[in-house]
């Protein structure tokens, strides 16, 4: 019998990381998902499989340090960061805290299960980020919200190189624009969609992405 695999979800309350939750449940992983108040599940509570919750504000370093402890004996497959911020409607974020969240948090949840993920066979970091974040092409900043994806991108490539060495692929990835409460009612996919598209993604990837920026459904994205 093939040795379940594993993945943590960071940001996996609802939208794009609910699905995922959902995905690699389905498909028999063992399921690991942080969202900031593991009490009050949600939608999560629902979901069947073998999944276990984590606490985890990514703007609190303490936070952060017990969830590495709590992989310092075990190996992890994958690390897929999902969570993310961006000021819509009646929800207002100052730039340093979008920039704090979307950027920095990232980098510093990878690097704190960086050991977890290496050891794995095959072991895997998938930053969400998004098309906002792409350089090419843009005549200015695309605000806060485009301006920490940018830097969340030059961060990863920064950083894949040293992760390749230790046999992690490092990855970002366009999740597309999904119907969420982030992304609104007129975007063109559905979480489950996203979801599917970037679990295929997952299983695809080897040492030669490392350091790459993909889209949902697999292909190439320039940065």
């Amino acid at each position: 019998m093939a040795e379940q695999e594993s993945v943590l979800v960071v940001g996996a309350s609802r939208g794009i990381g609910l699905a995922l939750v959902e995905r690699f449940a389905a498909a028999g992983w063992q399921v690991h998902a942080t969202l900031r108040d593991p009490g009050t599940p949600g939608a999560l509570a629902r979901l069947d499989g073998d999944i276990t919750l984590h606490g985890l504000d990514v703007r609190d370093d303490g936070q952060i340090e017990r969830l590495r402890a709590a992989f310092e004996h075990r190996s992890l497959d994958v690390l897929i960061h999902n969570a993310g911020i961006m000021s819509k409607g009646r929800r207002s974020y100052d730039r340093e805290t979008v920039m704090a969240v979307n950027a920095r948090a990232p980098m510093r949840v990878a690097e704190a299960l960086l050991d977890a993920v290496a050891r794995a066979r095959n072991g895997r970091i998938v930053l969400v980020s998004s098309q906002l974040g792409a350089r090419q092409g843009r005549s200015g900043s695309l605000g806060d919200y485009g301006d920490s994806k940018a830097a969340l991108n030059d961060a990863l490539r920064a950083a894949a190189p040293a992760w390749a060495e230790r046999g992690v692929t490092g990855v970002v990835v366009h999740p597309g624009w999904v119907r969420t409460d982030m992304g609104g009612p007129s975007a063109s996919i559905s979480a489950a969609e996203s979801a599917a598209g970037i679990y295929a993604l997952v299983g695809s990837l080897s040492a030669s992405h490392s350091g790459g920026f993909y889209t949902w459904d697999g292909r190439t994205h320039p940065w």
